[in-house]
């Protein structure tokens, strides 16, 4: 509580009241027991020198009087002891004792005073009495000569009593006047402090809530001033701190959605910054990076030295590198954030696993167009060099070199044409006409356009497809194309002797078709890799196709929103399933 502004206030004004009634109670109460003993003192010779005018006569007569009876009525009167004393000292009138019993006056402080100048004053224990006295002694002169000299003493226990009173009143008036200054310094103080603590109120709420805040202005000095730069400040710091915020979003939003991996690293290697795309690239999350150093947060080695290359040189360095575990292919760059924060680095991550498998496939695709043309062309050039060499001559040997040169021309017609394909779905270019079509009118048509073709290699072949099945949707003649694709990939893959099983059935919002056959079977290193193009199990013996067919229908599936896939061991047939959405 005292640690408040309103009581730092209070307190210095109450103790310097506190010390300025003390000091001053204490001067007047010396003042007024001063005053109060001189007019006492004062009061005393007046009255001594009243009782001598009285007896002054009596004191003229040349035999000693006895005047104990006037000391007594003038002691009654003024309430006092009066004593009157011979010139030589001798007690002639005493009020309240047996003067006969009493000392000689003569060396008392008060009487040698008055012989002295005229008057005197003392405050002693009186051994007559047995306790204080203030005595107040005047000299009576006639003819210039003392004749006598009149006391007239008081109790000081009296005088006590009465100084006491005075003290007890001063008392009580510094003690009502204290209370009355320390009750005004507190509400004055308070009332000082009140737009302080409203201040420091919309200070807390602006911490706490971050709302602003607006106070009026009590009065228009220092405090109002204030009061009013607060306001100002209130809405500047408002202002800047939703353009702050704004700013942040913006930020953040951009952070969290880059797919680019963003980090920011201090001048002692521990990241500041991350966000989420590249917490997906090295497999961390952010409480656990936060903090930590490079290294321990990634557990790769190539961003720290590409931090610690930009570091040394203060220029921005990149490098390649692969995070083995993800099999992800990361392109990092290091740059220094100079003014903007001095001492951190920006480290920039961008996958280039797509970039890389696509230069891959497109060098795989030159690859294997290569390989696919060179045969049917060498063939057409042997062809061809056999016939100008004399097999013209020979009508029957040149119409047999002219049908197969027919038959390498049908293959590479047949490639181009399905290239042209593959290109065309793959590019969008090809429309579905989706509509409502039963499994059945998928999988029959196909059955009957290759049940002759396996009937000749011996293989038997079936369909299962209940005519009551849900309708998929989906463009009939290209999803029949995909059912005729692995349809002729089972048969030629098929031994005699051997079975074909197509089948249709629901499965979870799909219809799920499945060609399964009794043949070779696919290893596990072919299964990843049996829907690229130009892919063959086994090239020595895969003379006939051109290793498009399953990225075809490939294509066609995914283009209905569907999925296709393979199961397989070798030595006990494959089955190959695609699905199609209800309708």
């Amino acid at each position: 509580m005292f640690h408040s502004i309103r009581w730092r206030i209070t307190l210095p004004y109450v103790i310097l009241i506190l010390l300025t009634m003390l000091v001053l109670g204490i001067y007047l109460s010396s003042f007024v027991e001063r005053t109060y003993l001189e007019n006492t003192e004062s009061k005393l010779a007046s009255e001594a020198r009243m009782v001598g005018d009285v007896i002054l006569p009596v004191l003229d007569s040349e035999t000693t009087p006895n005047l104990d009876e006037a000391a007594k009525h003038w002691a009654s009167v003024l309430a006092s002891r009066v004593t009157i004393i011979a010139p030589d000292g001798t007690v002639v009138g005493e009020s309240h004792e047996d003067r006969t019993q009493m000392d000689n006056h003569l060396n008392r402080p008060e009487v040698a005073a008055a012989l002295k100048t005229g008057q005197g004053s003392s405050m002693r224990f009186s051994h007559t009495v047995g306790y204080q006295m203030m005595y107040t002694a005047v000299v009576l002169k006639n003819n210039g000569e003392p004749a006598g000299i009149v006391r007239v003493a008081l109790p000081l226990p009296q005088v006590e009593a009465d100084l006491t009173h005075l003290r007890g009143v001063l008392l009580t008036a510094t003690v009502l006047v204290t209370i009355l200054a320390i009750i005004l310094s507190a509400l004055i103080a308070g009332r000082i402090s009140q737009p302080v603590r409203q201040l420091t109120q919309a200070i807390q709420k602006m911490t706490t809530t971050g709302a602003s805040a607006q106070l009026v202005p009590s009065a228009q000095d220092e405090v109002g001033q204030l009061t009013q730069a607060f306001n100002v400040m209130s809405v500047e710091l408002r202002t800047q701190i939703d353009a702050l915020e704004t700013e942040r979003g913006k930020l953040a939003a951009v952070l969290q959605e880059m797919t680019d991996g963003v980090l920011i690293v201090d001048s002692e290697e521990r990241i500041q910054l991350i966000n989420p795309a590249a917490e997906r690239m090295f497999g961390t999350q952010q409480k656990n990076a936060i903090g930590n150093t490079l290294v321990e947060a990634l557990r790769h080695h190539q961003p720290f030295e590409i931090w610690q290359r930009c570091r040394a040189t203060g220029e921005v360095q990149s490098a390649s590198f692969e995070v083995g575990s993800k099999k992800l292919y990361l392109q990092g760059a290091a740059a220094p954030l100079g003014q903007a924060l001095p001492g951190s680095t920006l480290l920039l991550f961008q996958d280039m696993t797509r970039q890389r498998q696509i230069e891959s496939m497109r060098r795989d695709f030159i690859s294997n167009v290569s390989h696919e043309l060179r045969t049917p062309l060498a063939a057409l050039k042997a062809l061809t060099e056999t016939l100008q060499t004399g097999a013209l001559e020979d009508p029957p040997a040149a119409h047999r070199f002219l049908e197969q040169m027919e038959t390498e021309v049908d293959a590479l017609s047949l490639m181009v044409t399905e290239l042209l394909e593959l290109s065309r779905i793959e590019s969008g270019r090809v429309p579905l006409e989706r509509k409502p079509t039963r499994p059945v009118d998928i999988l029959h048509p196909a059955y009957e356009r290759l049940v002759l073709q396996a009937e000749r290699a011996r293989i038997t072949m079936t369909v299962e497809c209940p005519d009551d099945l849900l309708l998929v949707l989906a463009d009939a003649v290209r999803v029949q194309q995909v059912a005729v694709n692995l349809l002729h990939n089972a048969i030629k893959f098929t031994p005699q002797d051997g079975r074909i099983i197509l089948k249709a059935q629901p499965q979870e919002g799909t219809i799920l078709f499945s060609v399964q056959d009794s043949g070779i079977g696919l290893s596990a290193e072919d299964l990843p890799r049996i829907f690229e193009r130009f892919y063959k199990v086994d090239r020595a013996r895969a003379t006939s196709g051109t290793g498009l067919g399953l990225a075809i229908a490939r294509h066609l599936v995914e283009a209905h929103g569907g999925k296709i896939w393979a199961e397989s061991e070798l030595g006990k047939g494959s089955t190959f399933f695609f699905t199609i959405p209800l309708a």
